[in-house]
Formats: C-alpha cells, sequence, structure tokens
C-alpha cells in the first residue's frame, strides 16, 4: 500500500472505522454490565454465575451435590455431578457446543424450554463472563462414559476440547483465577461464600453442598470445610432466620403449591419482636425489591387474619382499623418461587414483574393459612392479638412521628441544640460526626474543620430499638436528635413507612466512638437503630465508622499513631533497631477524650489521613440475624456468636 492511500485510509470515517465488540473482548471493556462491579462484590458474584450454572442442573433432576473449593492463589473449584455440559459439536458454529458454552454471549441450555423448564441464570452470560474476566479457567467434564477438557486464558482457548480418559460418572468441574488486572482485590470471603450457599441448600431441599477453605487448616491439619444440606427447605430456613428471637407460635406455617407450572414455597412465623422480616426468592435469585409474589402474600395474609379476626368478633374493641402493615410487625417470611418464564424489573433482577404471579401466591398462601386458623385457635388467638398490640402501636407512634416533626416545622429549623453545625449548606461536601459524649464532643468541636464538618454529642447508651416499640424511639432524646439534625423523616405512602431523605443535609454520617468495650457497644447501638429505621442512608453509602488510632508511641519527641498490635510492634521495632531500649513508650488510647483536639483531627478527623469504614449490607438476610442476635432478647445465640468469633476481640483490662 502507498504512503498516499495509507493517509486517506486513517483520515477517512466510514463503516469499517465503527467498532463492534465481538464475543467476550465486550465483558473485559465493560466488566460493571455484566457482574455489577469490579469490587468484592463482583470479585463473588462469579463464584455465583458458577454455582448457579449447577442449581440449574439440580432444578432439572440431574444434579444431588455440588462443592465449592477455594485454593491458597484464591482460586475457585466448582464440582457438581450432573449431567455434564455437552461436548459434541455445535452444529451452526462448528465447534464443541463446551466451547460454545464458555466463549460465546447468550449461548446455553436455559433458552430451551425442554432442557431448563426454570433456571436463574436467565440472561445466558454466566459462565462464559466469569471466563473472559479469568487469566485461567480449566474445564472438565464427565459424561457419556468419557472425560473431557478444555483450558482458557481470559476467555480464548487454550487449545481444542481433549478426550483425556474414561468415566463412569458424570459431571462438570470448573477451576476459575480470576484476573487480576479486572479487579480491584482478588481475596475470597469464607463468610460471604458460607453464607449464600447455607441459602441455596435451604432453598433447594435435598441438595448436598459444602465449602472448603485451603487457606485455613484446623488444628488436625484438615483445610476448613462447611457442609449445608437441609430435609426441611423453608421451614427450617425461617427457624434459622429466627433463632436469635422468642417465637411467638410453636412451628412455621409451611405453604407448598403448584399452579399454572409456578411453584410456590412458603414458610411463615410470628416473634415477640417489633421487626418485619420478608425475604423473597424467585428461581434461586433473591429478589431484593420483592414484587408480584411478595405482593400476593401480602395480600393472602392481610385478608385471611383480618377475615378470622372479624369472623370471630376479636377487633370489636379496637378504636382504630385495622390496616395491611399491623399484620408485619414479628412476621419473618421466607418466599420463595419457580417461574418458568419470569419478568424482572431492572438488570439486577431486584424486582419479580410477573402479574400472573400474584394472584397464584395469594391463591396457594390463602388456601393453606385457612386451614391453619381454623385448626390452632390458641395460634391464631396469639397473633391477632399481636396485629391489635401492633396496630395501637402504630397509632401511638404515628401521633409520636407527628410531634417531632411538628415541633421541627414550629421551631424554624428545629436543630437541636447540642449540634454544632458546619457552614456549608452543600450536603455533598459536608459531614456529621455522631460522638460519644459530650466530653470527646467537645474535643471534636475544637479539632473539626467548621466549614465542612458538624458534631452531634449523643449522651449515653441510645435506646435499644431491637427491643422496643416505635413510638418509643421518638420519645427518645439521641434519636429525635438524629432524625432532626440529618433532617430527614419517616412517611407513610400506601401503607408503607419509607424514610425520605430527600433533605439529608450531610452525606456522610460518621459514627465515632472509642475503642473499648462500651464504644463498641454505643456503636452497635447506632448502627442497629439506622439498619432498622434509616436503611435507605446505609444502602446509598452514607454511614460510616471512624476508627480512632489504639496506641501512640513515642521516642523523645517523635512518635507514631498505630491501629493495631502489629503496626504498634512494628513502631516499636523502628525506634529501638532491635535493640533492648526503654525510653519505649506506648500511651493506649481507650477513650477519645484521652486525645487532644489536634491529635483527633490528625489521626481520626483529617480527611488526608484518616480511616473510615463504610457500613455496607452485602446480604441483608445475614445483617438482619446478626444484629438481632446482637441486640435481641435471645441469650445463648449470643454467646455462642461470641465465643466462635473471640479470637477476634479482646477485652480491655
Amino acid at each position: 500500500m502507498s504512503e498516499n492511500n495509507q493517509n486517506q485510509k486513517e483520515s477517512s470515517y466510514g463503516a469499517d472505522n465503527i467498532q463492534a465488540l465481538e464475543g467476550l473482548e465486550a465483558v473485559r471493556k465493560r466488566p460493571g454490565m455484566y457482574i455489577g462491579s469490579t469490587d468484592i462484590k463482583g470479585l463473588h458474584h462469579l463464584v455465583w454465575e458458577v454455582i448457579d450454572n449447577s442449581i440449574d442442573e439440580h432444578l432439572a433432576g440431574h444434579c444431588t451435590h455440588i462443592e465449592t473449593t477455594i485454593h491458597p492463589d484464591n482460586s475457585i473449584t466448582v464440582v457438581d455431578n450432573g449431567r455434564g455440559i455437552p461436548t459434541g459439536m455445535h452444529e451452526k458454529l462448528q465447534k464443541s457446543a463446551l466451547e460454545v458454552v464458555m466463549t460465546v454471549l447468550h449461548a446455553g441450555g436455559k433458552f430451551d424450554k425442554n432442557t431448563y423448564k426454570v433456571s436463574g441464570g436467565l440472561h445466558g452470560v454466566g459462565v462464559s463472563c466469569v471466563n473472559a474476566l479469568s487469566d485461567y479457567v480449566r474445564v472438565e467434564v464427565q459424561r457419556e462414559g468419557k472425560m473431557f477438557e478444555q483450558e482458557y486464558s481470559k476467555g480464548i482457548p487454550l487449545g481444542p476440547v481433549k478426550e483425556i480418559g474414561t468415566s463412569s460418572s458424570t459431571g462438570t468441574k470448573v477451576t476459575f483465577r480470576p484476573d487480576g488486572e479486572i479487579f480491584e482485590t482478588l481475596e475470597y470471603t469464607f463468610s460471604t461464600l458460607a453464607t449464600r450457599i447455607r441459602e441455596l441448600a435451604y432453598l433447594n431441599k435435598g441438595l448436598k453442598l459444602s465449602l472448603t477453605d485451603e487457606r485455613e487448616t484446623n488444628e488436625d491439619g484438615s483445610f476448613k470445610r462447611q457442609d449445608f444440606y437441609s430435609e426441611g427447605g423453608l421451614k427450617e430456613f425461617v427457624l434459622y432466620m429466627d433463632e436469635t428471637r422468642t417465637p411467638l407460635i410453636e412451628d412455621p406455617i409451611h405453604v407448598i403449591g403448584k399452579e399454572d407450572n409456578v411453584e410456590v414455597e412458603v414458610a411463615m412465623t410470628y416473634n415477640t419482636g417489633y421487626q418485619e422480616n420478608i425475604y423473597s426468592f424467585v428461581n434461586n435469585i433473591n429478589t431484593r425489591d420483592g414484587g408480584t409474589h411478595v405482593a400476593g402474600f401480602r395480600r393472602a395474609i392481610a385478608r385471611l387474619f383480618k377475615q378470622y379476626g372479624d369472623d370471630n368478633n376479636m377487633f370489636s374493641k379496637l378504636k382504630i382499623a385495622i390496616q395491611g402493615e399491623d399484620f408485619k410487625e414479628g412476621l419473618t417470611a421466607i418466599i420463595s418461587v419457580k417461574v418458568p418464564e419470569p419478568q424482572f424489573k431492572g438488570q439486577t433482577k431486584g424486582e419479580l414483574g410477573n402479574s400472573e404471579v400474584n394472584g397464584i401466591v395469594s391463591r396457594c398462601v390463602g388456601d393453606v393459612l385457612k386451614d391453619y386458623l381454623e385448626e390452632n385457635p390458641m395460634q391464631a388467638r396469639k397473633i391477632i392479638d399481636k396485629v391489635i398490640l401492633a396496630a395501637t402501636a402504630r397509632h401511638a407512634a404515628r401521633k409520636a412521628r407527628e410531634m417531632v416533626q411538628r415541633k421541627n416545622v414550629l421551631t424554624g429549623s428545629g436543630l437541636p441544640g447540642k449540634l454544632s453545625d458546619c457552614s456549608s449548606k452543600d450536603p455533598v461536601e459536608s459531614e456529621i460526626f455522631l460522638v460519644e459524649g459530650d466530653s470527646a464532643g467537645g474535643t471534636a468541636k475544637q479539632g473539626r474543620d467548621r466549614n465542612f464538618q458538624a458534631i452531634l454529642p449523643l449522651r449515653g447508651k441510645i435506646l435499644n430499638v431491637e427491643k422496643a416499640m416505635e413510638y418509643r424511639i421518638y420519645e427518645n432524646e439521641e434519636i429525635k436528635n438524629m432524625f432532626t439534625a440529618l433532617g430527614v423523616s419517616i412517611e407513610e405512602k400506601d401503607g408503607e413507612k419509607i424514610l425520605n431523605i430527600e433533605k439529608l443535609r450531610y452525606h456522610k454520617i460518621v459514627i465515632m466512638c472509642d475503642a473499648d468495650v462500651d464504644g463498641s457497644h454505643i456503636s452497635t447501638l447506632i448502627m442497629t437503630f439506622f439498619f432498622r429505621y434509616m436503611k435507605p442512608l446505609v444502602e446509598q453509602g452514607h454511614v460510616y465508622i471512624a476508627a480512632p488510632p489504639l496506641y501512640q508511641v513515642r521516642k523523645g519527641k517523635n512518635f507514631i499513631y498505630c491501629w493495631n498490635d502489629e503496626e504498634r510492634k512494628s513502631a516499636i521495632e523502628h525506634y529501638s533497631n532491635g535493640k533492648e531500649d526503654n525510653s519505649i513508650k506506648t500511651q493506649r488510647y481507650k477513650g477519645l477524650g484521652e486525645m487532644n483536639a489536634e491529635q483527633l483531627w490528625e489521626t481520626t478527623m483529617d480527611p488526608i489521613n484518616r480511616i473510615l469504614r463504610q457500613i455496607t449490607i452485602n446480604d441483608a438476610i445475614e445483617a438482619d440475624r446478626i444484629f438481632s442476635m446482637l441486640m435481641g432478647d435471645e441469650v445463648p445465640p449470643r454467646r455462642k456468636f461470641i465465643e466462635e468469633n473471640a479470637k477476634y476481640a479482646k477485652i480491655d483490662a
């Protein structure tokens, strides 16, 4: 090609210049579009995609066991005893079906109703995305008496599918190592994987699942391992969810039904607490935003309980009308539906949209609930009494909320007298520190940057909202101060209570407590309050915990702040140069008040140097269970949790 023609080609703009990202190249260029993010959440999402393929084999009746292993290099292996991915030649693409599944987007058996009647991975991009985002993948398939293998790097086959032996078993084994060029972190968290796998065991009764961590060994030299298996399914799931609460009825109400190829399973129970805990799934996918299956469930319980109460003259002395939300208090329920062709609202599959599912769930739940109430009058009476109490408390809570919010309007700004506000009126750049005690609050007030940092001292331990009726929280001075300082309010819309955060005054809310047992308790009380009554602030990433240093190691005029024992030892070694030196002075900060204003600023409040831990909810079900365990009435589960995690905790002398 002449130089002139080359220049013409470079300066022209035509069809040849339009890039079409083909195959897995698109996944590597825009990973967030396919797995949500490239942070630790996206890293774990890779595992879910591979396990979901095996779960779909179970749903099709061909898999009874799934084993997941974390290797020392943080690669993952998932093995199942399903049918094995087909390896024969794909007629249209003229390559092995295994290679097609692993390298072509939107390829797989999920789109064939005869192969998978119900499937979680409906977008058909799962395992091929995992392949694209891993620097190494090996798939081993056993089927038709043979064993096959293919390896890949960044989605590209390293060779053809090979027959490597014979086998009398069937199944698929996928090993993948996430690509460090794509992900921000490569370290898997055992507890995150275990929580989801436990969930899958409850949702798929009769399926054996296991998780092995080769990075950690037990005292006998064996690898850390957990096995999961459920015979009772959702009935066991709801008991697990409520094991930290006091039951109101003896046994969960269990619903199993099927209509128009939609399978419905629901387990529900009531406890003596004041929170509602409803979790829903469609084809094993956690529908965090609910949908038509949840609407159908709510409709059924409101209709049946109200009808039962009316028929038995149980609401006659109640001076206010019963509403749908009165049946929520103390209710824990798991709703799982299997839908052949689910329609989800949004890419995240957070909400089910199939309108027909509403009526199907409502009828299935209604039929079982009607029989239950007639056959268990004592349990029915306990639930109705709880509903009456909830209605009375709802009325009191509404009046208390109105009093707090009306007072704010009548008193102008309505800001608490203790609040030392910042001068900025831009919520995006403004932050508020919720500080334990007036003394530390005074130090923080002196040390802050008043341009964008506000201080709200909290006196003592705030109310434990886990064990209090809603109207009680509006009588608590510290909680009222938090509502008014933040500028948020709880409002009712379509029978649901929602947190209005349109007037949120600070986009960073920082809990700053002492680094001791009491400080940890106060932090947990505040976090429980946010989780139960201001969850949108947590979900949108506005809530943080400050991390004041634990030690100051000083020699002469020089000093180093340390946030843990390892840093303290390192600082001591730094100053002593490996020699014994009695001029090693270490100060242990047990409280914020032990620091002066300048020290508090440079270690804990200065955006350049400070450490803030953002509070996130990666798993709402497990978060709910832990909060109820730590702050609820039941002591044995809390003691067990503390004993199991004792190696992470230190009691101050």
